[in-house]
């Protein structure tokens, strides 16, 4: 970043990278991310960490917050647990943020929030499980669409496909683990019953086992993928190698084109919600969302060379709600910006419309997710009502 200089600490097991103003124009309103830029969650990490290095210096470009400069410290934990409770320990002690945006994982993201509670500072996670905000915690929020969401979105789908019997194979992660209970908790009021349950680990390398009891198994109609990372690229092409006859749902935490890549053309006619930001270029003039998702995913390409990814979008999102949040609370008090982003109303972000309340800290409701369907090894959506 122009004009920033930066400073890398060795640890066991991660990289912390921390950036600093100059002295002669030293940043003002400390804020932390600690993210997983390395290791297996760094196709969530790395996208977040460049988002809030792009819009930081833009916002310090154009003034900064109420005319005070933001100073962004960075650390990576590496996708470790351990590592992001030591980095948040030392965000909320030694660097003394006034809030915080970050943790990648739900693993990382629940290790750091009793340490956010106590201290009372505000913690703005871009995980995903519902468990991060359910029940509420005053001082975490999030802003990516749940688990129990994804769950739901997949099977309103199923519905409409007259597909009432699933199987479902999953990650034993946090978040896997997590949306797994989720679907087994919400199917029945979908009229979905799970007819067949697998499981894997994050080390595994070959669903093959797995798979072949999915297909063998009588009635199953869908199989829905509970999971992030490399593992749901894993079961999809070994579900195409299987000839597995039946559609594929996997979730939002493989939203990124990332996951076509590793999957390749096995990809091809998976189903997953996901936000707005991955088909920016092909909503409806009329769609409310669509400026706010097509600028977004400009300014990141142009700046980064990459493809969007909605990992990214979740960050875009956690420091937007921030930086009006201290610009509504007109103070730099950890305690009066909690209390601004809790009474966040109609922000619109990557993500969807956010309204915010004492009883809900992500803001998001259903109509936030779209359904997609990956065809030539691309993004498309899946029509209301489509079967």
């Amino acid at each position: 970043m122009a004009g920033w200089t930066r400073r890398v600490f060795a640890g066991a097991a991660a990289l912390a990278l921390i950036a600093f103003a100059p002295a002669a124009a030293q940043a003002q309103i400390r804020i932390g991310a600690v993210l997983s830029v390395t290791g297996p969650a760094s196709f969530l990490g790395d996208p977040s960490k460049k988002t809030l290095e792009i819009y930081v210096e833009q916002i310090n470009a154009a003034g900064g917050v109420n005319g005070q400069r933001l100073q962004l410290i960075v650390y990576d934990d590496g996708g470790d647990a351990n590592q992001a409770r030591t980095f948040a320990t030392r965000l909320i002690e030694d660097d003394k943020i006034v809030a915080m945006v970050g943790g990648s994982t739900t693993g990382t993201t629940m290790a750091m929030i009793p340490l956010f509670e106590e201290a009372r500072i505000p913690f703005i996670s871009l995980a995903g499980a519902i468990q991060i905000i359910d029940p509420v915690r005053s001082y975490v929020f999030k802003t990516p669409h749940t688990d129990r969401m994804a769950c739901e979105k997949i099977f309103e789908d199923l519905k409409r496909r007259n597909l009432t019997t699933v199987a479902m194979i999953s990650g034993t992660d946090g978040f896997g683990a997590s949306m797994h209970e989720q679907c087994l908790a919400v199917a029945p009021r979908y009229g979905i019953t799970v007819g067949h349950v697998e499981r894997y680990g994050p080390r595994d390398s070959d669903m093959t086992p797995q798979l072949t009891n999915i297909r063998n198994k009588a009635g199953v109609q869908a199989v829905v993928n509970a999971g992030f990372g490399q593992g749901p690229a894993i079961v999809t092409r070994n579900y195409r190698q299987l000839q597995v006859p039946h559609p594929l749902y996997q979730s939002h935490g493989v939203a990124s084109k990332q996951f076509i890549d590793l999957a390749g053309d096995a990809a091809n006619g998976v189903r997953l919600p996901a936000s707005a930001l991955l088909v920016a270029s092909v909503l409806p003039d009329s769609d409310p969302q669509k400026q706010v998702v097509l600028n977004y995913a400009r300014t990141f390409e142009q700046k980064t060379g990459q493809p969007v990814s909605t990992f990214g979008g979740h960050a875009y999102d956690g420091l937007m709600i921030l930086v009006d949040s201290i610009k509504r609370a007109g103070s730099i008090d950890p305690r009066k910006i909690r209390d601004a982003i809790e009474g966040t109303r109609g922000f619109m972000g990557t993500a969807g419309v956010v309204n915010m309340s004492p009883t809900d800290h992500m803001g998001l409701d259903l109509t936030a997710f779209r359904m997609l369907e990956i065809r030539n090894r691309d993004w498309t959506i899946v029509p209301a009502g489509g079967s």
